[in-house]
């Protein structure tokens, strides 16, 4: 299968690094980056980055058409909100699709006024005041209509605060305060099936309206208010939305982004990948997940760690498309077989590979850094030769990992997931 030609744009956001780092390992994806000639982490992270004028700059659309042709790209990643809106405007003009929700909804969620409104008897939304002077208590939230990371966003104690904030912002929304927790909720849906994954993280740390410390959340109801979300607003693909309590405990919405959020990687390593499965949902292939149910904590202090519960004994390696990728040696992967090694975990290759397996790992200089290599030739599944219960499986392969899964019991992961176990600490020695 050729690997689809992907472009982040623009590339140097937190959303564009997340989608970077979700399909960098993945064989199905080839990743190009493009941005403004400015200082942003972009360029020091694709490999392949291109410049491209800003979406408010005269010729920007010819020039992003001109790239895409140039670049044979297949998919466009919106990552940020003003841009889903303006490349949903011109996809007539472009040779490649946008992977993102349809124009209509991408209008009405940009603002929270229309999303509120639209809303309005399918969930709970915040009390909205269309003037100050319907205020009669305090405190009150001010915050642009159209905003994103909580930029320009106040609260207001008394009735002078409001009238700062409302003259500090364009176009301000006057909401009831919700005093109580923050919860963002990642979601998948397919247009035909439906809301397919809704997984809530709370919103522990926030740095410029950003979640750097985030914590899965098993939250009660949380599916029902996402499906009947993604049912009125004809959700699909990856998207999220944020809820906050009121005061007498009720989630309550915030906003509705029909795009990939940055710390979504606490929810692509426990499974869903979720760049990777909305191309899927725009070719219209079988979806599948399997994720991991323990709790994750991603804390994003300039790189994303994990700390998770998952112990083992010994790891299990696949080599075609997860320890040799591309034709050159995954280093990520090579990293958590050293790991492990340094650890005191066995390593074990396991394999269906064509060709003679010892002379491929001596090709590649990694003869004997395994325990043991399992070769396959007899069609057998790779459950029949995993007997450790507290082993863990690697491979590229969804069918290999769900038969491993069901079979014997443990952690499965593709080259996308691992990023958990590699920025992880170590279990603590006794």
């Amino acid at each position: 299968m050729k690997a689809r030609n992907v472009l982040v744009f623009p590339a140097g956001t937190e959303i564009g690094l997340e989608i970077f780092n979700a399909l960098r390992g993945c064989k199905e994806t080839q990743v190009f980056g493009a941005g403004q000639a400015v200082s942003n982490p972009a360029q020091l992270v694709f490999d392949d980055y291109h410049l491209l004028p800003n979406i408010s700059e005269p010729g920007w659309l010819t020039a992003l058409v001109a790239l895409c042709q140039r670049l044979q790209i297949d998919y466009i990643y919106p990552a940020y909100d003003d841009v889903i809106v303006a490349l949903q405007d011109v996809t007539e003009q472009l040779s490649c699709a946008v992977i993102a929700a349809s124009a209509e909804t991408c209008r009405i969620t940009r603002s929270k006024s229309q999303t509120y409104r639209a809303l309005h008897g399918c969930v709970k939304v915040p009390r909205v005041f269309a003037e100050p002077a319907q205020v009669e208590r305090f405190p009150v939230f001010v915050k642009p209509d159209r905003g994103q990371g909580s930029q320009g966003a106040t609260r207001a104690d008394d009735a002078k605060a409001l009238e700062i904030a409302c003259a500090a912002v364009s176009e301000p929304l006057i909401c009831e305060y919700l005093p109580g927790e923050e919860f963002t909720v990642d979601c998948f849906s397919d247009r035909e099936r439906g809301l397919l994954f809704a997984a809530a993280r709370r919103r522990v740390r926030m740095r410029n309206g950003i979640a750097v410390n985030s914590v899965s959340e098993d939250l009660p109801g949380i599916e029902r208010i996402a499906a009947a979300i993604g049912d009125r607003l004809r959700m699909r693909g990856p998207w999220f939305f944020q809820v906050k309590r009121a005061e007498d405990g009720e989630l309550t919405l915030l906003e509705v982004a029909p795009r990939i959020a940055g710390s979504m990687a606490l929810n692509r390593v426990r499974g869903v990948n979720f760049p990777l499965l909305g191309i899927y949902e725009h070719e219209r292939l079988p979806l599948g997940l399997l994720t991991y149910a323990g709790s994750v904590e991603i804390d994003r202090a300039l790189a994303n760690r994990y700390r998770h519960s998952i112990e083992f004994s010994v790891a299990y390696i696949d080599l075609d498309d997860t320890l040799i990728l591309r034709g050159e040696v995954n280093l990520p992967v090579l990293a958590l077989i050293f790991q492990c090694l340094n650890r005191g975990i066995g390593v074990k290759l396991i394999t269906r590979h064509r060709f003679d397996v010892q002379a491929t790992l001596s090709q590649y200089r990694l003869a004997g850094i395994f325990d043991e290599v399992i070769h396959i030739v007899d069609g057998r599944p790779k459950s029949a030769f995993i007997k450790e219960a507290d082993a863990i499986l690697v491979d590229d392969s969804f069918a290999e990992r769900l038969d491993v899964t069901r079979q014997c019991g443990i952690h499965t992961f593709d080259c996308s997931m691992i990023e958990m176990l590699l920025n992880a600490p170590a279990p603590a020695r006794v």
